[in-house]
């Protein structure tokens, strides 16, 4: 069984002193979650505040974004030993925002996975459709190209601590969400290139989480498909009622 992972993703939302406030509510709302693996991805800024804040608890911390280098002259740019020092054990790699407004590619995908892995952080690797693709039936198209080149020049052993997160573009931020039965099908696809790549058993174990408009209200349909492994949650995770809620339903 692969234990379910909800993560929030806050992009551009919250200051330190919200990100704070943020968890001090959510905390006592999760008592009972130690059947559900928590990430919170706060902006870089907000990262030290809630590392503080959920000490004792098992609430892991992840970044938005990272670069490939380990340290030089990249002006706004932070490391994935600079994440790991401030106490990050995950990050989210090549969100379609990361795609759409920054020139993230799959190229630059791949690099970042390598470099997230080398450092021990635990990888949220992001791959999805834009609605004219899925409308042209090119989804499979669009994810076999995307997982075949993040996961270029990566074994199954190093990819062990992979996630993957399906977010059909058209989904994120609209109200639209794909059926759970959409979701899952290319939640399949995914893992059959991760095989393909990985092999039989990293595949097996590869948890791939759904990431598009997930809400209080669809979450636990989606989590009762057996291909969805939990969920990248952005708007809903910005409530720490709305979010527990997500939490519980995966539980």
């Amino acid at each position: 069984m692969r234990t379910k992972l909800i993560a929030a993703n806050w992009k551009m939302y919250k200051t330190p002193e919200q990100a704070r406030s943020f968890v001090v509510a959510f905390r006592p709302l999760v008592p009972g979650s130690s059947r559900v693996e928590i990430v919170l991805c706060p902006p870089f800024v907000g990262l030290p505040a809630v590392v503080e804040a959920v000490q004792g608890t098992r609430i892991g911390i992840g970044g938005q974004n990272m670069f490939w280098e380990k340290e030089g002259a990249y002006t706004g740019e932070i490391s994935a030993q600079m994440l790991k020092a401030t106490g990050c054990s995950h990050v989210i790699i090549g969100h379609s925002e990361r795609r759409q407004y920054f020139g993230e590619t799959d190229d630059t995908v791949n690099r970042k996975l390598k470099a997230a892995l080398s450092a021990e952080l635990q990888p949220i690797v992001c791959v999805g459709e834009l609605l004219e693709e899925r409308e042209a039936g090119l989804t499979e198209e669009v994810l076999t190209r995307q997982c075949n080149i993040a996961f270029s020049e990566i074994s199954g052993i190093e990819a062990a601590p992979l996630i993957v997160a399906y977010e059909p573009v058209w989904a994120i931020g609209t109200g639209k969400t794909a059926t759970p039965e959409m979701a899952a099908e290319a939640h399949r696809l995914v893992r059959e290139q991760a095989a393909k790549a990985f092999g039989d058993e990293p595949a097996a174990n590869l948890r791939i989480l759904y990431g598009g408009s997930v809400k209080p209200e669809n979450a636990k349909a989606l989590m009762s498909q057996i291909e969805i492994d939990g969920a990248l949650v952005g708007g809903a995770s910005l409530d720490p009622h709305s979010f527990a809620k997500i939490v519980a339903a995966a539980g």
